[in-house]
């Protein structure tokens, strides 16, 4: 069955197997049946609160129960769900809500008063309600997006939240199975978590999902939930591999059939161990927009084409230099989807990046190679340019996460009088371990080219990237010039060869 709304889908999914477990956070659960009741009251009580088809209503929630139900009770009521961050400065969030206009934000107590009429996300249901399903909205969500540039902005999908042969598509494509059980470790207010929840519950399959991500525990939640499916950012992988291997090995993990994952580039040395771990066949890799589709790569394909994110479907991506033009295989660029894209979504609070044809950017840098495999480089805005030389910041930070003291790495450019700027590495250190820079300058010269190798190093003890594996750098980088400015020490220096 195609074109049928997300709620109608619940509402089938409830009276094929109503007593069966749809969502579950520890403890927090809800059987098909539950899901599609509560979200019907939600759905009462958000058309009480005025809702009105198209409405945005705005959903900032941890991962929950609560956060599923209000959002088909958005779709239930017609109204486009619009998903939150609920962790940012209150000026922040304010920012992004402000953006949105939401007739409707549920929240919990705390966070940032609005125009819209606030409803607690655990507020009574009412006692009697019926059975909702109005017309869908003509977009089937609106997420937060470009923190990391300073200027927030919604990205809205154009598409009906229905079941369309798109929507069965891209199940099928990424190999989501139909009445199983996925995992979801990520937050919900990003978009591939929220997405992949979204399409598996539509697809029938039960989603085990995490408060919040914990190597081990994901470990356990596999075997015990005989899991078959699951999205990961690799900085889940690399907390993942960064286990003992005895931790690792103690968990039976056949019934994971696939591992997907993107939204960041993925080092080599550990897309190879996992791989090696796993099987070639369990490992897809994609890399796309929340804005748009782009590549897959099987695990079979990367063994081939190593660092790839698989290949160029004709007529959909080209890298083109600065004047425009197509680059040669093998020459950087910038990466733009076909003119279609721009159709699929519209912003609120920015404008796409357009060229004069209509192609749409999303500001990243990559190459094709001779046999038509796109390998992504680093957004346009996050390149250095030492001496007239580029340096892209994922080939250092792969090289120094390597380093067995090393939990992550972010690299930034700061001003050199010398060379324009300097390669400086902010470094979060594995718990327990004892990180010697000097080690940390040896280890990295035996794998980058000396103009590469960081000139300044910073340790830090608290994350780098959010619980979805995204890291704010320019606000990393702001950060850092404005202690320069103040003559703040932050850093420990160690000059390259």
């Amino acid at each position: 069955m195609t074109d049928e709304s997300f709620g109608a889908v619940l509402k089938r999914h409830a009276a094929a197997t109503p007593d069966a477990a749809a969502v579950g956070y520890d403890e927090d659960s809800l059987t098909w049946r539950e899901l599609d009741a509560r979200s019907d009251a939600r759905a009462a009580q958000l058309l009480e609160a005025g809702v009105v088809r198209d409405d945005k209503v705005a959903i900032a929630l941890a991962n929950g129960t609560a956060h599923h139900e209000w959002t088909f009770g958005a779709w239930k009521a017609g109204a486009t769900p619009c998903i939150l961050p609920y962790r940012l400065p209150a000026h922040e969030l304010g920012e992004i809500v402000a953006l949105a206009a939401p007739r409707v934000f549920v929240a919990a107590p705390g966070l940032p008063r609005t125009d819209a009429k606030m409803i607690a996300p655990d507020s009574p249901l009412p006692h009697e309600h019926a059975s909702i399903l109005r017309a869908p909205a003509s977009s089937w969500k609106a997420v937060a997006s470009g923190g990391s540039t300073g200027r927030p902005k919604l990205i809205v999908d154009q598409g009906p939240p229905g079941l369309t042969p798109n929507i069965e598509q891209l199940i099928d494509f990424v190999g989501m199975p139909r009445g199983g059980t996925i995992l979801n470790p990520g937050p919900l207010y990003h978009n591939a978590p929220f997405l992949f929840c979204s399409l598996a519950l539509v697809a029938g399959s039960r989603v085990v999902g995490m408060a919040r991500f914990d190597p081990e525990q994901w470990l356990q939640l596999v075997e015990r939930e005989q899991v078959e499916w699951c999205f990961l950012v690799p900085t889940m992988m690399h907390r993942i591999w960064s286990l003992a291997p005895e931790s690792r090995e103690a968990y039976d993990l056949s019934s994971l059939k696939r591992v997907v994952h993107m939204a960041a580039a993925c080092p080599i040395w550990l897309k190879q161990a996992w791989i090696d771990w796993l099987g070639p066949d369990r490992i897809l890799e994609g890399y796309a927009g929340t804005e748009s589709p782009g590549t897959m790569i099987t695990g079979a394909e990367w063994l081939r084409k190593p660092g790839s994110v698989g290949r160029v479907a004709p007529d959909t991506l080209t890298v083109r230099n600065s004047d425009g033009e197509t680059c040669a295989p093998g020459e950087v660029g910038e990466i733009f989807f076909p003119a279609a894209s721009a159709e699929r979504f519209h912003y609120v609070g920015a404008a796409p990046r357009l060229d004069d044809s209509g192609r749409m950017s999303l500001g990243d840098m990559g190459y094709v190679d001779v046999d038509g495999y796109l390998f992504l480089a680093d957004r346009r805005t996050d390149m250095i340019i030492r001496g007239g030389a580029n340096i892209y910041p994922a080939e250092v930070e792969a090289a120094l996460d390597e380093h067995p003291a090393v939990a992550d790495a972010v690299v930034i450019g700061l001003p050199c009088e010398e060379f324009g700027h300097r390669v400086h590495a902010i470094l979060e250190v594995r718990h327990g371990a004892a990180l010697d820079i000097a080690d940390v300058s040896a280890f990295v010269a035996e794998r980058l080219a000396p103009y590469k190798r960081p000139e300044s190093y910073e340790l830090v003890d608290t994350p780098l990237r959010d619980d979805a594996g995204k890291v704010r750098r320019a606000a990393l980088r702001d950060e850092r010039l404005a202690w320069i400015a103040a003559g703040k020490p932050f850093q420990r220096r160690c000059e390259t060869d």
